[in-house]
């Protein structure tokens, strides 16, 4: 839990320069994928020093996932947006509400009700298709950024957030569903290649969000669309379970925290000193 919460604190401190890097990046194409704003996106030192704290929550999440349930997990990662909150106040002297200092609280409570109710990861093989059917829903979502790109601003920042968050929780699923990392058994198998095309269709389409749209919508459709799934799946097929009698603590705990995460999701918006425009961008989409 504590590599979970070190994770979603280098997430959430990327997710910072990361938005920032995007806006700072030019004008988009239009489209629901755009390769290249990313390219333009890595030319930035925001971008690249929140890349490099991506790198190192994806290895302390990597631990986390081996070791604890998936729903943990999520909730945990979605704390992330506490520590956007947090770091936009260090880092632009934004203040925050007594409501979002509230959320902020709402987001640790609920991290401390998981931390309590939660079992240890769950041994159950999972099922043969599981990682090809993972693999499919990924290159489905992948597929659909074309037309979500056609969307009007607010519908399409909600669903690229989402499914980048899908593509990101497919991340999660794959690292469980992966035995061994022996060549040539890893190589043969669809979970690697799940993790590798989930991770690529979250950058991508998060980029597009952050650029296109409003990215406090995006941001709450991408924490929504990385703890729901990934925790139905460890549940139902994988077999992750509560404490025995605590399976309320962890289902409040992860209501909680994640409810306490989208009231703090206006905080992926970049602010006005980093964007040059007046107040914020607008939370209707651009």
């Amino acid at each position: 839990m504590l590599c979970a919460l070190t994770s979603a604190i280098c997430y959430g401190t990327a997710s910072v320069l990361q938005a920032v890097a995007t806006r700072s990046a030019g004008p988009g194409t239009g489209s629901g994928l755009d390769p290249a704003l990313l390219s333009r996106s890595l030319r930035q030192w925001r971008y690249l020093v929140g890349l490099c704290l991506d790198g190192i929550g994806f290895l302390l999440q990597i631990v986390a996932l081996r070791s604890i349930p998936l729903y943990a997990v999520g909730s945990a990662l979605a704390a992330s947006l506490a520590v956007t909150a947090i770091a936009s106040v260090r880092l632009f002297g934004i203040r925050l509400s007594r409501a979002e200092w509230g959320a902020v609280t709402a987001v640790s409570a609920g991290l401390a009700m998981i931390s309590l109710a939660s079992g240890p990861k769950a041994d159950r093989a999972p099922p043969a298709d599981l990682g090809w059917s993972l693999l499919a829903m990924v290159l489905v979502v992948l597929l659909s950024g074309a037309l979500l790109g056609r969307l009007p601003g607010r519908p399409r920042a909600l669903l690229l957030g989402l499914g980048a968050g899908l593509g990101f929780g497919a991340v999660e699923v794959a690292v469980r569903l992966i035995d061994s990392l022996a060549v040539p058994g890893i190589l043969i198998g669809p979970a690697l290649y799940a993790l590798l095309v989930g991770g690529a269709t979250g950058f991508l389409f998060l980029t597009s969000a952050f650029q296109h749209g409003s990215v406090t919508v995006a941001t709450a459709g991408m924490v929504l669309g990385e703890t729901i799934g990934p925790a139905l799946v460890g549940v139902i097929w994988l077999g992750d379970r509560p404490r025995e009698g605590l399976s309320w603590l962890a289902f409040a705990g992860c209501a909680v925290a994640v409810a306490g995460a989208l009231a703090l999701a206006r905080f992926g918006e970049p602010p006005v000193e980093a964007t040059g425009r007046k107040g914020w961008e607008s939370r209707t989409g651009s």
